[in-house]
């Protein structure tokens, strides 16, 4: 038996792709063929069970209604009944053949397309509600909304977007006017013949006017859902295409394309409407996922693949510690010696291989940087008092001291500093504690051990714990717990030169206070109107974007100079 094309709601639709090969046994509404026009996508059933034995069409083909697509073997078929079919299946299709010569259908059509281009000019003024096309299904999703309240659209120009499982279908406007109101939501479930959209009609329309002068060659599906003429199969474009401005754009520079190259210009994801579904199943972002299938379509394989290949590379972090692609590309061949010279490969350190993923996540965010200087000429008096007392007792007494207990006083005050952004991008997690992380360098690399409860300590907890925990990475004596946990972190490079650097924010973190050597810079002094030296701290506070803005980073980094300044406001 022959599989036919059912009415497809167009004159014309390409063969996208064929779900069925020769030999496959098949159900009663396994899908067969994937149909795409440029306002729709439709999976064709099969009418019937059987056996493939013939496939008639091929990828890129177009077909039309009662077009046959495959030919079936029914299991319980005889010989004698499958030739007395096949006698009978030829002489429908001899009957087919001459049926548009046996009724005088391109008067009617034009007859019923005069009076649909008619109607828009009689109706032009007046707002009237219209309904939904026959859909091919009994109800089916809004997936898209085109257009707003207050839009001018022409006819044909697509305004909705409805998805089932069977078709992802374009629903054009039946006139030309004014969108006055949208009676459906994104998300609901429609049916044919509901009422849709309210639209002030306009006196002019174009593609009517148009489509009324070219009759087409048979009776299609009701003319509000699609009045066009018949597509050409030579490989020419659409001449009554939607009048959109892609569409017009490509008409104008790309003549010579087919078709399917135009209706390729007009959807940015190419997927049928299976596919989309799976792809919201699983919470895919399809516009992400490549396609294998021709005209890089894609398929439910590679959303699979595409899943697979997601949780592999969140795995492969934390579980093997091997470095995660930057994304750069591969390092050009430099074995010829004459070109590059002589080269040697040393091995990173076991410190350094497990630090690059945790740094690659950078590239994820949206980072800026925020420069400031704090005059601590007072605070470096302040500690020059007390270091030695300190140091009697075995305690290296740093400016670093300083910097910890200021920020972690400025965190309480600004706590959106202390904190993380919810995976959902939805939420800021804010951090009761402060964790200070205290970047240390060392000779396998640098390394961030984590002074807990920071805002509870005095100055001189902070500098003993920092000098144990600096001891503890140099001797790499540190445990697991002392490098977990940490709320905001500091990186200090004491007096190893320069005035400020761009520190990277520490993920999930989302800021980093970098503190670079302080130097004696000239001051002014209003009252003395004269210059005076002062040492001059540079501060560098890198933030993520997402959850702090430029105005707060610069407040909170000027509050932090100003309590480094003059530590006595900590105490008030």
């Amino acid at each position: 038996m022959d599989i036919k094309a059912p009415d497809l709601g167009v004159d014309s639709a390409e063969v996208s792709e064929i779900m069925v090969e020769v030999g496959d046994v098949i159900a009663k509404d396994d899908n067969i063929v994937l149909l795409e026009s440029d306002k729709a996508s439709v999976e064709v059933p099969s009418s019937a069970a059987g056996k493939v034995t013939k496939i008639s069409v091929a990828i890129g083909d177009q077909v039309s209604e009662g077009m046959v697509l495959i030919e079936l073997e029914s299991a319980d078929d005889s010989a004698e009944s499958n030739d007395e079919n096949a006698a009978k299946e030829q002489e429908a299709n001899s009957t087919d053949d001459v049926k548009p010569e046996s009724k005088p259908e391109p008067v009617a059509t034009e007859s019923k397309q005069s009076e649909s281009a008619a109607k828009p000019a009689a109706n032009a003024g007046k707002a009237t509600t219209h309904a939904l096309p026959d859909l091919g299904v009994d109800e089916a999703q809004v997936s898209e909304i085109m257009v707003s309240v207050g839009d001018t659209v022409s006819a044909e120009q697509s305004i909705l977007l409805i998805e089932s499982d069977k078709a992802s279908v374009e629903v054009p406007a039946p006139v030309a006017g004014k969108i006055e109101k949208i009676l459906v939501e994104a998300g609901d479930m429609v049916a044919n013949g509901q009422d849709f959209i309210v639209i002030m009609a306009s006196g002019t329309d174009d593609a009517s006017d148009s489509e009324s002068e070219t009759p087409k060659p048979q009776e299609s599906a009701p003319a509000k859902t699609e009045d066009k003429p018949a597509a050409k199969t030579t490989g020419e474009p659409k001449q009554a295409a939607k009048p959109t401005n892609t569409d017009t754009a490509a008409s104008k520079t790309e003549g010579k394309l087919t078709e399917a190259q135009v209706n390729e210009k007009l959807v940015d994801v190419y997927a049928g409407p299976a596919v989309r579904k799976l792809a919201r199943q699983l919470g895919v972002d399809i516009t992400q996922v490549n396609g294998s299938a021709l005209n890089d379509r894609i398929l439910k394989e590679d959303l699979f693949a595409h899943v697979k290949n997601s949780l592999t590379k969140q795995k492969a972090a934390p579980v093997s510690g091997n470095p995660v692609s930057s994304g750069l590309p591969k390092l050009p061949d430099m074995s010829n010696a004459e070109i590059w010279g002589e080269t040697e490969t040393q091995d990173l350190s076991r410190l350094q291989k497990v630090s690059i993923p945790q740094l690659n996540y950078n590239t994820l965010l949206p980072q800026v940087t925020q420069f400031d200087l704090s005059d601590i000429t007072e605070t470096e008096k302040l500690r020059g008092e007390l270091k030695g007392g300190m140091k009697a007792e075995g305690v290296g007494f740093t400016i670093l001291a300083f910097v910890v207990k200021a920020t972690a006083y400025a965190l309480t005050q600004h706590p959106r500093f202390n904190s993380h952004l919810s995976d959902d991008n939805t939420q800021v997690i804010l951090r009761k504690s402060v964790n200070m992380g205290i970047a240390v360098a060392t000779d396998d690399g640098l390394i961030v051990p984590v002074i807990k409860n920071v805002q509870d300590k005095g100055l001189k907890q902070i500098a003993i714990e920092i000098g144990e925990l600096a001891v503890k990475a140099r001797d790499k004596k540190l445990s697991t717990k002392d490098l977990q946990g940490a709320s905001f972190t500091i990186s200090s490079q004491g007096n190893l030169g320069g005035t400020a650097f761009t520190p990277l924010v520490n993920w999930p973190q989302v800021g980093i206070l970098g503190v670079s050597e302080a130097s004696m810079q000239p001051h002014w002094d209003a009252k003395k109107q004269s210059f005076e030296p002062r040492l001059m701290l540079p501060l560098s506070l890198s933030y993520d974007h997402r959850v702090i803005n430029g105005a707060d980073a610069a407040v909170f980094t000027r509050y932090i100079a100003t309590l480094l300044a003059d530590p006595r406001r900590i105490l008030i």
